[in-house]
């Protein structure tokens, strides 16, 4: 476990700082855009430059790359890096023409794509409709640049330098951050084409970044004619369950995005779209870290027939997930109210946007640990090139989410969608568990079942104290942005310095541990306690 939490420390250090500047943009947002039809056109123009990050960063692309290229690299036989590097190259020849046809398909037909995106929104103007199809057009080329980005990725990540690709996504936070300070206007629709203007241009500037990173790695790849090889066949077999799986996740918050743009009041889209990045930020810090490190340390162990030491690493991997999953669970259900009135509650966002904030936000994060478990489990399946499985379960997920979508949005207005998905998540992660064990491919070790009691005593603990907190401190919320952010530390400290001691006394984690969490060491190789 020490590399495991060190190589996740170093990604989720690189994480936390893009995702403060992510909080610090959606503040800026927040008080210069508002929660407006505004702020809802930008934010589905966005939604499918995002899709496709998830798809390629950090879903399909990823889980059928990553485990390939070590095997090339790893034959010594084949040449080594080499040999990796011809295979990426062979990779990137059928992908660039792939992406460059879809940009421009798209780019075509913005207008069809907005409509399914947001059902039209709920009765806005033809001239407002033609302002969110312009908005979606400059966002398209996004998702070519990204997916190229992820491409770069993959390699750095098999080669150990995980900080590269965890850093890239700072850039993006950074440009909407400047054009935000430097480019908002009075009028809120001006600041959103700004907005949409600054998320092409990240594109750009992620790519260069991941560029110059492989160069400085010793990996610069060239342009191909492109070929299906057998090599490329199976890549693309393996990619489309993959795609698949992760497209129906994907599909559940376009769905989700659509119902709250065409059913509900103005401003919904982006009371969701709030709580799901504050959502996002535990989900960035511990499940994506952990399944950037997972996926690429899981297929080593497995290529080299290090069945136990594979076994060993994803039953750490759901030590380190539990143990800061469910503090933060506990926080972002209990405290919504003085997280989002610290954070958004200025300009043009009112007392009554952040109070609907907090009820999605509390929605969202009953499935926190859901999202983060489904990071650490699909390893198990992606390392052993089974993409087709988690499809599967993911289409299940989606068919559930959907029904769920449908039964709740009336009835629970924005916190129908959160909770539906939360409830879809908790499906999905059962399914992947389940088969999982059935398979002789995982099972929880004296260790772990030992730990995740204590862990779950502490956190229910945490949370009592929370809630006393919040009733103590509920008067100091709504004040001055230096009265609510010293509630808001006073709320987070308190119950942080209640959560670890709490894991201590039960016994739940060591000192040794602990301490091991937060060692600021550069990332290594993972070596699993033996």
């Amino acid at each position: 476990m020490p590399s495991l939490a060190r190589s996740l420390g170093t990604i989720g250090g690189l994480t936390l700082a893009s995702r403060v500047l992510g909080l610090v943009r959606d503040s800026l947002f927040a008080r210069y855009i508002g929660a407006s039809f505004a702020s809802d056109a930008f934010l589905v123009a966005f939604r499918l430059p995002n899709m496709f990050r998830a798809l390629f960063a950090e879903g399909a692309f990823a889980a059928a790359f990553i485990p390939m290229f070590n095997q090339k690299v790893g034959d010594p036989q084949g040449g080594g890096l080499p040999n990796g590097i011809a295979f990426a190259e062979r990779a990137l020849a059928v992908l660039l023409p792939v992406l460059v046809a879809m940009t421009v398909l798209l780019e075509a037909f913005a207008w069809p794509v907005t409509f399914v995106l947001s059902g039209k929104f709920n009765g806005v103007s033809p001239d407002q409709f033609a302002f969110a199809v312009l908005l979606s057009r400059i966002t398209i080329p996004y998702l070519m640049l990204i997916s190229l980005v992820s491409l770069l990725g993959g390699i750095l990540n098999s080669l150990h330098r995980f900080w590269v690709n965890a850093a890239a996504p700072i850039l993006l936070n950074v440009c909407l951050i400047v054009a935000l300070l430097a480019f908002h206007s009075a009028d809120p629709l001006v600041t959103a084409r700004n907005q949409a203007i600054a998320v092409s241009v990240s594109g750009a500037l992620q790519l260069i970044w991941l560029i110059a990173a492989c160069r400085a790695a010793g990996v610069s790849l060239k342009l191909r004619r492109p070929r299906l090889d057998p090599d490329i066949k199976r890549l693309l077999s393996l990619i489309w369950p993959a795609a698949a799986g992760a497209g129906a996740v994907q599909i559940n918050l376009v769905v989700s995005t659509a119902l709250a743009a065409s059913l509900l009041s103005s401003g919904s889209v982006t009371y969701i779209y709030m709580a799901d990045r504050l959502n996002q930020l535990p989900l960035g810090l511990i499940g994506i870290g952990l399944g950037t490190v997972l996926l690429p340390t899981i297929s080593r162990q497995l290529s080299g027939g290090e069945e136990a030491a594979a076994l060993e690493t994803q039953n750490r991997g759901l030590e380190l997930a539990l143990l800061l999953t469910l503090p933060a669970t506990m926080a972002l259900v209990l405290c919504g109210e003085p997280i989002a009135a610290a954070l958004f509650g200025y300009g043009r966002f009112d007392a009554h946007d952040v109070h609907y904030t907090a009820q999605a936000l509390a929605a969202f994060s009953v499935g926190l640990p859901s999202y983060i478990l489904v990071k650490v489990l699909t390893p198990g399946y992606y390392a052993r090139h089974d993409t087709r499985t988690p499809v599967k379960y993911a289409t299940i997920s989606m068919v559930v989410n959907l029904v769920l979508n449908l039964a709740l949005i009336v009835p629970l207005a924005h916190m129908g969608p959160p909770l539906a998905t939360a409830i879809a998540s908790t499906v999905n992660v059962a399914m992947l568990y389940r088969t999982l064990v059935r398979r002789g491919h995982f099972s929880p070790d004296a260790r772990l079942k030992r730990r995740v009691w204590r862990l779950a005593l502490a956190a229910l603990l945490m949370g009592a104290v929370l809630w006393a907190l919040q009733g103590l401190l509920t008067p100091y919320t709504h004040g001055t942005w230096t009265i609510r952010f010293a509630a808001l530390t006073v709320l987070v400290g308190g119950g942080a310095a209640v959560y670890f001691a709490a894991t201590l006394l039960f016994g739940a984690f060591s000192r040794a541990d602990l301490r091991l969490l937060f060692r600021r060491n550069r990332a290594v190789p993972i070596e699993t306690d033996r």
